[in-house]
């Protein structure tokens, strides 16, 4: 079995498991919410732009996150203050991009909202992990702060992976 045949298999188990039901029955309210007002549901459609706004979200906290931990490659006072504005932007930046993904979800099937528990569980602890890094950046703990930064980023590369499915996959 080819790799992508293990992932997509990954991928179709958790859309069937329905254990994952009562996280997406407690998210339903509140993301349906976001999009009962029509004009909301128009923008996080992007119907104006042609592009959704969660997909131009996400690259803000990625991008972000991700030059820190390049900066953090250099030992430089200048590259650890440069990487911890970014820590601190990604952060910042997640809110208003879980609310885009949030509203998106909102319009799934049933599959593919479970899969999105998932994926948002991921990201928000990527996002906490990446709070603490800045924290930990913030308090004179350089070190325990490049290492949080490192662990977010595998989860956010996780979470990653299950935007990107869910995105070419399970069309809403």
């Amino acid at each position: 079995m080819t790799e992508s045949g293990k992932f997509r298999r990954l991928m179709r188990r958790l859309e069937e498991w329905d254990r994952l039901d009562p996280a997406v029955r407690a998210a339903e309210p509140l993301a349906g919410r976001l999009v009962a007002n029509p004009r909301l549901r128009s923008f996080f459609r992007g119907d104006a732009t042609g592009s959704i706004p969660h997909a131009v979200a996400t690259d803000v906290p990625f991008g972000a996150w991700f030059m820190a931990i390049f900066l953090d490659l250099f030992p430089d006072e200048g590259t650890r203050r440069a990487a911890a504005r970014l820590v601190a932007l990604g952060v910042v930046a997640a809110g208003p991009t879980g609310i885009t993904g949030w509203a998106e979800w909102a319009r799934a099937d049933r599959a593919t909202r479970r899969v999105g528990v998932v994926h948002a569980a991921a990201n928000g602890t990527a996002t906490l992990i990446f709070l603490a890094s800045w924290a930990a950046r913030s308090r004179g703990r350089h070190d325990l702060g490049v290492r949080l930064a490192r662990l977010g980023g595998v989860l956010l590369i996780a979470g990653g992976f299950l935007g990107g499915y869910m995105r070419s996959v399970r069309r809403p």
